[in-house]
């Protein structure tokens, strides 16, 4: 009886090992068939700086698109090799291992692929700023009165700094009043936050242009910094709002009950609770004030107070249909501090809570 016995219990969990097995495959060719649509739906995102990059190492005058398909023949099917890679092993050590295999058959492959269209005469404009005679004959022909570019870089870092300085502080600090404190007009105060945010800059451009004008403050890093920071902060300080909101009030106040100060409950206990969300503001801050086009270019003047936006800007108008390498160049030079910033601040910014739901 018990010969009879065993196949007839083996039978259900052959049984479920079959089910099993099919639905790991069938999960499998789900996960290959999303990630190949999402690769796909990528593509218009991703080509556009793949050939920003390539023609910046690439280009010699013209444009050789022929590069860029060449170099996506090799990225596209790495890029779908590291997401697969990512979902099919499990254990860590195994999964660094084949990253860094995919990696050097992934150089190696382009080093192949465009190794020999790839040189560094694009970026001459990094330590002479005449640095193209194309530059001469452009529509304006200021070849030779651009400024180095080191010195827009720098008024740029300055300008994105100073403005994530001031706005994290600032914010900081209004949303910890606005959440903590009641006052007359609170609600009121709240909802003209998001008017003031509601306002296209465009609109404002005239009025602050007189304004910087008649305070001394036109053409001067200054005064754009305090434009950027105040069309910033409404924004900013709503959401350091809720960061506060978030933050229990029994834990402040039984840090001020074992003998802190408010000061003291606000920098040791508080603050700390409220991290990512001063990170997500400095990052949001930070890549603002990089990246603003519309005011540095009405409120600045002279060629030593540019920052990387006119500078490309005046680049691409003397270059493009002439040297495309150089404009792509100067392109890479222009989005690689926000490409760094969120390189090694994105793991934080999945931390992030917002009203106790981690986002």
């Amino acid at each position: 009886m018990a010969d009879v016995a065993l196949p007839a219990a083996a039978a259900p969990a052959d049984h479920w090992a079959a089910m099993a097995a099919r639905s790991r495959r069938r999960r499998q060719w789900t996960t290959i068939f999303l990630y190949g649509f999402l690769a796909v739906a990528s593509l218009p995102v991703i080509v556009p700086y793949l050939w920003l990059f390539t023609l910046a190492f690439s280009a010699r005058g013209g444009t050789d698109t022929a590069v860029l398909w060449r170099a996506l023949l090799v990225l596209g099917p790495a890029l779908l090799a590291f997401a697969m890679l990512g979902h099919s092993i499990d254990e860590p050590r195994r999964l660094r291992h084949a990253l860094l295999v995919l990696l050097l058959v992934t150089v190696a492959a382009l080093a192949v692929v465009i190794g020999p269209q790839l040189h560094l005469a694009n970026w001459r404009f990094l330590w002479n700023p005449d640095f193209s005679d194309a530059l001469k004959t452009g529509p304006t022909g200021v070849g030779s009165q651009f400024p180095n570019v080191w010195v827009a870089f720098g008024n740029s870092l300055a300008l994105a700094l100073a403005v994530t300085a001031i706005v994290v502080t600032v914010s900081t600090l209004a949303g910890y009043y606005l959440s903590r404190f009641a006052f007359p007009g609170r609600a009121g105060f709240l909802k003209s936050l998001l008017v003031l945010h509601a306002f296209p800059a465009m609109t404002l451009i005239i009025p602050i242009f007189f304004l910087m004008h008649w305070a001394g403050l036109l053409d001067s890093i200054l005064g754009v910094v305090l434009v950027v920071c105040t069309l910033e902060l409404p924004f900013a300080i709503f959401i350091m709002k809720g960061f506060f909101d978030a933050v229990p009030w029994d834990i402040e106040m039984s840090a001020m009950t074992d003998g802190a100060s408010r000061r003291q409950a606000f920098l040791h206990v508080v603050l700390p609770q409220v991290k990512f969300g001063m990170l997500a503001i400095g990052i949001f801050a930070f890549l603002r004030g990089w990246e603003d086009y519309v005011f540095v270019r009405t409120l600045l003047i002279d060629k030593q107070n540019w920052v990387m936006s006119l500078y490309l800007f005046y680049v691409a108008e003397d270059v493009m249909g002439v040297d495309y390498g150089i404009v792509t160049a100067v392109g890479v030079l222009y989005v690689l501090p926000a490409l760094v910033l969120y390189t090694f601040t994105q793991k934080y910014l999945t931390q992030m809570t917002v009203g106790g739901i981690k986002g």
